[in-house]
């Protein structure tokens, strides 16, 4: 496990108590998510032309880049746990980088960014940073989907894993205040929960500018 690392600001940009839950849970987490790929990618996916380059960040197990490789787009699935990149690599048959957000330095090399239920784990004052980084990467004109558990203050769940947990307004304001965004919207639902049970979750949607 890579030590703490802070970003530009002086913000973690990770926690290392999440990273060393899914270091320790990879093999149960990635069994877990057989069911197949995420229920929003698809519309995520119909916003691209089709073979557009996608960055996937958080890639767990590799169930929503295996289906994104499938319907022939070209994908570079990353995570930032080492263990649960090997479980991608042994689903996908292909390599899968081990990247921490706060490592992302692709400029203007992606068509879209897809984030299922990862930047979630992202400390709130170092949010904006990444998505800094998430902007920069994509192509003008490119899309950005991610979706976060929403709440008041951030915590930990009862796994132990941190939460930024933030609220509709706060999510955009986040956004907004990391990039000149063309497009942004922030969608609340009601989604499922690894601990089992449902709770409140938002997706975000976002297009770079130009």
């Amino acid at each position: 496990m890579k030590p703490l690392a802070a970003n530009s600001s002086g913000s973690v940009a990770y926690d290392r108590a999440t990273l060393h839950f899914y270091a320790a849970e990879a093999p149960v987490y990635a069994a877990s998510g057989r069911g197949g790929p995420s229920r929003r990618l698809e519309a995520f996916l119909d916003l691209l032309q089709p073979g557009a380059r996608v960055l996937e960040l958080g890639c767990g197990d590799g169930r929503d880049s295996e289906a994104m490789l499938v319907r022939g787009f070209d994908v570079d699935p990353t995570d930032g746990c080492e263990a649960m990149a090997r479980q991608a690599e042994r689903r996908l048959g292909r390599s899968v980088s081990v990247m921490r957000f706060d490592e992302l330095k692709a400029m203007n090399a992606y068509d879209g960014v897809w984030a299922n239920a990862s930047l979630l784990h992202v400390p709130r004052s170092a949010l904006p940073g990444v998505l800094s980084r998430v902007f920069r990467a994509l192509r003008p004109g490119g899309f950005h989907v991610a979706s976060y558990k929403t709440g008041d203050a951030e915590g930990r769940d009862g796994l132990g894993r941190y939460f930024n947990y933030l609220s509709t307004d706060a999510l955009e304001a986040a956004y907004r205040g990391s990039a000149d965004w063309r497009t942004l919207a922030v969608e609340a639902y009601t989604g499922g929960d690894y601990e089992g049970g449902e709770r409140p979750w938002a997706v975000v949607t976002a297009r770079k500018s130009g």
